[in-house]
């Protein structure tokens, strides 16, 4: 597999040009850019700018709006449902988190769900503006209906990411950010265009069957639940994906299960659609509403590192804190520049002769 280089500054400028040619605002097209350099930049490649054709083909079938009117359209002090007028994820869901910032600040909590949206980027983006502020944050988000329920055969699901974020003292947050299903269906998109397969326990075929094969999805399969089948607990990720679904969707009026509109631009939408668009959900907790924030951060510190010093199996491995890797990979890829594979350069360069701008 061919790896090419790139630092953070011209990833970021390429980035931020594309949303500029869709007709995004400056400060939106910065903070798109942000949300899907901080994925790459956290090593999780799956969701950064190899995502940015998937954002242009969706507005090329007018499924995006560029300049959306993100508005509050029901509201507590403490709750708030918010219409994305079908924007990017990737500002809808910053204005979403920073509303229920506020309503925290003021109240102790703030719980917002959102409707009429797009894909997000990655979860712990979100969550992780709240633990700026000392807050532990919360986000959450349905998506395109391609996971199976256990013993279903019928895709209902989206993979449904949850993240809770937590601050810390003198560690980094602890940042528990996750899909619902078995594997992202980014992680399949990546061993399609490295032609590899993917393990035992992530998808299915079209008749249950377990599958290695990337490319089952598009004959018809489905990825399945975190947990894979029932005796391993897949019931479990039935469930997580399940509160994911209704607490973006049920509760805010976005569409839910097999309603969500799908991510690629090839696949039509519901004609008959039980709401709107897609659906997230945020939540922002000041942890000095609990405790003062410095008794919480060092006995987090104090759980961290308790768990790091765990006895394990292997003397070489270590018990991983959540979010640990991400942060180590945000390290390095600041110094060291993001890699992205053959694939996704040649992706990105076809897209930016489309668009009639600089190629990387």
């Amino acid at each position: 597999m061919i790896f090419h280089t790139f630092t953070e500054t011209k990833l970021r400028a390429f980035t931020e040009r594309v949303f500029l040619t869709m007709g995004c605002p400056a400060a939106d097209a910065s903070l798109a850019a942000d949300v899907l350099l901080k994925s790459d930049l956290r090593g999780i490649d799956s969701h950064g700018v190899a995502r940015l054709t998937g954002y242009v083909r969706l507005w090329e079938k007018k499924r995006i709006n560029a300049t959306p009117n993100i508005k509050v359209v029901h509201e507590t002090a403490t709750t708030a449902t918010v219409d994305g007028d079908g924007g990017l994820g990737l500002v809808v869901a910053p204005f979403a988190m920073k509303l229920a910032m506020e309503k925290a600040a003021i109240y102790g909590s703030g719980w917002i769900a959102v409707k009429n949206s797009n894909h997000f980027g990655i979860a712990g983006y979100h969550a992780l503006l709240a633990v700026e502020q000392d807050m532990i944050g919360i986000s959450m988000t349905n998506a395109s209906p391609l996971v199976a329920p256990t013993y279903a055969s019928e895709r209902l699901l989206g993979t449904n990411p949850m993240c809770y974020a937590f601050p810390a003292g003198k560690y980094p947050p602890l940042i528990v950010d996750m899909a619902t299903a078995a594997a992202a269906n980014g992680k399949l998109e990546i061993a399609q265009r490295a032609n590899q397969p993917i393990p035992e326990g992530w998808a299915q075929d079209k008749n249950g069957h377990a599958t290695t094969n990337p490319n089952e999805l598009k004959a018809g399969g489905s990825l399945l639940p975190l947990g894979s089948d029932k005796d391993h607990g897949s019931h479990k990720g039935y469930g997580l994906s399940a509160t994911v679904d209704i607490l973006s969707a049920v509760l805010s009026g976005a569409n839910y299960g097999p309603w969500v509109p799908p991510f690629v631009a090839f696949l039509e939408p519901s004609a008959n659609p039980v709401g709107e668009g897609i659906g997230h959900f945020f939540g922002a907790m000041r942890v000095d509403g609990f405790r003062p924030k410095e008794d919480f951060k060092n006995h987090l510190d104090n759980w961290i590192e308790r768990f790091k010093n765990a006895a394990t199996i292997d003397p070489d491995k270590k018990v991983i804190i959540p979010g640990e890797p991400e942060y180590e990979f945000e390290k390095e890829r600041k110094i060291s520049g993001i890699p992205l594979i053959d694939a996704v350069v040649n992706d990105l360069n076809e897209l930016a002769e489309k668009l009639n701008i600089e190629k990387l």
